[in-house]
């Protein structure tokens, strides 16, 4: 069935459905490519070509066509003049829409540009960006329009969209006759027709703001949010947050509304995108939203919020910077009832460093209940062991408890003096012990967190030469202010670890290299600490990082000396080793089939979070994945493996998915549909 409303001119002839031909109908008769096919061996086509010329071609004006017959009451002349016009018209549309397309770039409105772009180019989104390039066989499926790669797939959401995922439904909702890649396609493009339909909400939303002005023309009334909060049937809140989105696409961002018109983007991802862009002004948010909105469409929500909180840091870092100072004066710890009937407990707007210190000593002490023996997993076990720390109590079962005094959580006991965290003796069976009136307990983490997390910040910004954002595992992007505060806090604790990784013009990781203490006889001097107008602080550290002379290993980018700056510390070195973008030199490769300790950890750099599609689960917590199974003849190395959460790594198992480990370390999943996702090698801050 066709993927093209019918028009009201039903066509002529033997064509009835009026459509332009497709690349693969037949040429029409007469066309350049059209000839005729033999139906039998004894076809004569030279005396067939040679009738053709004897034939009486006929009068051109009483057989003309009546449908392209000029404009009655013009003669020839008339006509070419009439034509010459026409172009003339042409050329001087072209040359204003060249115009155009200059001024939002003067403007800075390449974001709008772009996603005019995507659309024309075939980006699919809400989801991966182009299909598997493969065309469905020719059958009579109402949805054959919607198969990867064809008209339909690419089609940006519209009323006209609409129609034909009507009609691909058919009357019961079942898609009778729609194969699964059709189905998928559908699916794709009713998100692209929900998201439109929001978009022009937004838009008229928009214009009710035009007519509510605030005072001075700024922003809305302040009663515009009850009015329009009567009218939808939701609270003043949701009512403001409506207004908000509308408002910030109407002034701020609008590539963001372009590709929420379009359907790339939904509502949850273009709200992702205004939130984060509040504190900047237009011309800022500009500068933000085109850094990610290429790729902002087969982001997860989660990947679009750090990757746009990144942007906002890069373009303004003060402000990035002044918006955590300003929420740090709001902490709070928040009670709430659960759905379920049991209650919940966090704290807001809390500092960093302090956080992740306490979550550190959170997993310590779940450890320590788990090897007692309480049941549950880490996620229960850190539930308990967290109202274990505030309440000072202890619920490891009776009888496990060590008899001599506890440990360091750190290292294996209790987190205070005593049986546990609260010491004091148990109050019955499964119970947790009895609280004791003891302060908080000191010495489960050294001042300034380990580095048992993640941090990455960018050389520039260590040593200060530049103020461009970091990332902190668990957390997402970090502003540069932050980053250089962590790494100082990470440079007083001696069990911190250091690595440097060098990255392409994209973020990819192409080099990497971990620190190894220099030789206490192999110490350079430095310039020391102090500027010409006195010395720093003593509690501030400052970084250097130099060349060390050595060339390092083949192929790689040298040997570095870093230094933390702090008195006493002995300096690091660090060769940096390439990682295979292309051909492997195996120079990783294991024996057997579990990878040593360096193969794993660049496995990690290269990817921080899992290969599955959409999956965000920190590599440091997944398997090291063989491509080819090792029992197949696969490689433990790095051109044959990644990391995999246990999920995903089920999922690479079942034999209706596909995956491929290409040279580049991307990662390339067939579903069972046929459509293929590619997961990329993670991108750093550069």
């Amino acid at each position: 069935m066709h993927q093209e409303p019918v028009p009201s001119d039903p066509g002529r002839d033997g064509d009835p459905s009026g459509l332009r031909p497709g690349p693969d109908d037949h040429p029409s008769l007469g066309s350049p490519g059209w000839r005729l096919v033999p139906q039998s061996p004894d076809w004569d086509e030279a005396f067939l070509a040679a009738r053709a010329d004897d034939e009486d071609p006929g009068d051109p004006e009483e057989d003309e066509d009546p449908d392209n017959a000029p404009p009655p009451g013009l003669d020839d002349d008339e006509l070419d003049a009439l034509i010459a016009e026409a172009r003339t018209k042409g050329r001087e549309m072209a040359a204003e829409q060249a115009a155009v397309a200059e001024a939002w770039a003067r403007s800075g409105h390449t974001a709008v540009m772009a996603a005019v772009a995507s659309v024309v180019m075939g980006r699919r989104g809400p989801g991966m960006p182009g299909s598997a390039d493969r065309y469905p066989a020719g059958h009579a499926s109402p949805a054959a329009g919607f198969a990867s790669g064809m008209p339909l797939d690419v089609a940006p959401g519209c009323v006209g969209l609409g129609s034909f995922l009507e009609e691909a439904a058919g009357p019961d909702d079942r898609y009778a006759g729609v194969t699964d890649d059709e189905l998928i396609g559908v699916i794709c493009g009713w998100d692209r027709d929900e998201a439109h339909a929001s978009a022009r909400k937004h838009a008229a939303v928009g214009e009710l703001i035009r007519r509510r002005p605030g005072p001075e023309g700024l922003g809305w009334d302040e009663f515009a949010g009850r009015e329009l909060g009567a009218a939808l049937g939701v609270c003043f809140s949701d009512a403001e947050d409506l207004l908000s989105l509308a408002d910030a696409l109407q002034t701020r961002l609008p590539g963001t509304r372009a590709l929420f018109r379009s359907g790339i983007l939904s509502q949850a991802k273009a709200a992702i995108i205004a939130g984060a862009t509040m504190l900047l002004d237009p011309e800022e948010a500009r500068a933000a939203e085109a850094l990610v909105l290429g790729r902002a469409g087969s982001m997860t929500p989660a990947g679009l919020r750090a990757a746009i909180r990144h942007a906002v840091m890069q373009v303004n870092p003060g402000k990035a910077r002044k918006r955590r100072e300003h929420a740090a004066k709001r902490a709070r710890v928040e009670r709430w009832a659960e759905g379920s009937g049991n209650a919940g407990l966090a704290g807001r707007e809390l500092p960093p460093a302090q956080v992740l210190a306490a979550d550190q000593r959170v997993t310590a002490w779940a450890r320590e209940l788990g090897k007692a023996g309480l049941e549950g997993g880490m996620d229960v076990l850190r539930a308990r062991a967290y109202l274990d720390l505030l309440l000072g109590t202890d619920s490891r079962p009776l009888g496990s408890a060590p008899d001599r005094p506890g440990q360091d959580a750190g290292g294996g006991g209790g987190p205070q003096d005593g049986a546990g965290p609260g010491g004091g003796g148990g109050s019955g069976p499964g119970e947790p012990r009895a609280p004791v009136p003891a302060g908080p307990v000191a010495g489960v983490i050294p001042p300034g967190f380990a580095g048992r997390v993640t941090m990455t910040i960018t050389a520039p910004t260590l040593l200060d030469l530049a103020d461009r954002p970091g990332e902190l595992a668990g957390l997402g992007p970090v502003d540069p202010a932050l980053a250089r505060d962590l790494a100082t806090a990470a440079a007083r604790n001696p069990r911190s670890t250091w690595c440097l990784t060098v990255t392409d013009s994209q973020g990819h990781a192409i080099g990497h290299g971990c620190a190894r203490p220099a030789p206490a006889s192999d110490r350079t001097s430095r310039p020391k600490p102090g500027t010409s107008s006195g010395p720093d602080p003593p509690a501030a550290p400052r970084f250097t990082l130099l060349p060390a002379g050595d060339p390092g290993p083949p192929g790689g980018y040298g040997t570095w000396r870093f230094a933390t700056g702090i008195p006493g510390q002995r300096d690091w070195l660090i060769k940096i080793g390439p990682l295979p973008a292309g051909d492997c030199d195996h120079r990783h490769e294991a024996r057997g089939h579990d990878p040593g300790v360096m193969l794993r950890h660049l496995a990690q750099v290269r990817h921080a979070t899992c290969t599955g599609p959409g999956c965000r689960r920190p590599s440091t917590r997944a398997d090291f994945e063989h491509n080819t199974p090792y029992e197949a003849g696969g490689r433990t190395c790095l051109c044959n493996g990644n990391p995999k959460c246990r999920f995903d790594h089920r999922l690479k198992q079942d034999p209706r998915w596909q995956v491929e480990q290409l040279g580049n370390g991307d990662v390339r999943w067939t579903t069972p549909s046929g459509r293929q996702y590619t997961t990329e090698p993670t991108r750093y801050p550069i």
